[in-house]
């Protein structure tokens, strides 16, 4: 009977269904589809004011003092020259690589010892802890200059470029732990565990196992230490006195004098201190993306 239903065109068929389910998603992605200049546009604009302020630094660094040139023809190195000879900053790049590779170490060192405690062990204030750590990152550094300073000056530490690692390493530690923390458990307990069977102690199972899977975050918490470390001023301007012991921010900041601004020498240290960062997000950008991700899946 359903055979002869069939032939006479009463049962709808298997093969007719396909073509109007076709149609329908057909329509239904066609509602649902934005057109591509709603996309581009915003991503254009985007781009383009992201852009021209590196174009402008890049046109001043680039073309001759005294040029009011748009495009930076001929091409002049003059004030990179001027600015690495003259205003010290070979020395002053050197300090600040110290001090961000520095606090890249110290951070994830120790964000790597506390974020396994808070992913891998329970005690009574742990909560508590974990608020403490997420209400830090409320308290603006420029509250704790005076104490910092007094604790500093007394342990001699005052015009040491130590100071401004230790103080770096110490105000990025709260979002480095909690990013660590969240990565660790993801790792799964169980892999700990076989290794403890095979005989493996906690520390060599950690280094052995967990280790090599904390890549992305530990490139994520290392990258963005180094980044906040090169970058900030405050610190550098308040522990460091003598010249040869600044940092870049500190040096552009001598570059803008009372009564006039070189702006082809700020240009040219500009674009010395941008160097750095832009190659380091360059290189990392995969495993930053998966490792802060990877480390706000779990609190």
């Amino acid at each position: 009977m359903t055979t002869a239903l069939a032939e006479q065109g009463t049962l709808p068929t298997a093969a007719a269904a396909p073509p109007s389910t076709a149609r329908g998603r057909r329509r239904r992605g066609s509602d649902q589809g934005v057109p591509r200049w709603q996309i581009y546009l915003p991503l254009g604009l985007y781009l383009l004011f992201t852009l021209v302020p590196f174009y402008w630094m890049l046109l001043f660094a680039l073309r001759p003092a005294g040029s009011n040139a748009l495009v930076p023809w001929p091409i002049t190195g003059e004030h990179f020259q001027k600015v690495w000879n003259e205003r010290s900053f070979g020395i002053f790049f050197q300090n600040s690589m110290i001090v961000g590779v520095a606090s890249l170490v110290m951070t994830t060192a120790v964000a790597l010892a506390g974020g396994y405690a808070l992913a891998r062990f329970e005690f009574r204030i742990k909560k508590g802890f974990m608020l403490a750590l997420l209400a830090s990152q409320f308290i603006p550094g420029a509250l704790m200059l005076v104490p910092l300073f007094e604790i500093f000056k007394n342990l001699q530490m005052i015009n040491s470029l130590g100071s401004v690692v230790i103080a770096e390493t110490v105000f990025q530690l709260p979002l480095s732990i909690i990013l660590i923390s969240g990565f660790i458990k993801n790792v799964p307990v169980s892999l700990e565990e076989q290794a403890w069977v095979d005989g493996c102690g906690r520390f060599r199972a950690f280094c052995a196992v967990v280790l090599p899977l904390l890549r992305p975050g530990l490139i994520a918490v290392g990258s963005f230490a180094f980044v906040h470390s090169w970058n900030h001023f405050l610190f550098a301007l308040m522990f460091l006195s003598s010249q040869d012991k600044q940092t870049i921010p500190v040096g552009l900041n001598t570059l803008i004098g009372a009564d006039s601004v070189d702006l082809g020498a700020l240009a040219a240290g500009g674009v010395i201190a941008a160097v750095p960062v832009v190659l380091v997000f360059a290189f990392i950008q995969k495993w930053l993306i998966t490792g802060f991700s990877a480390g706000a899946v779990k609190g």
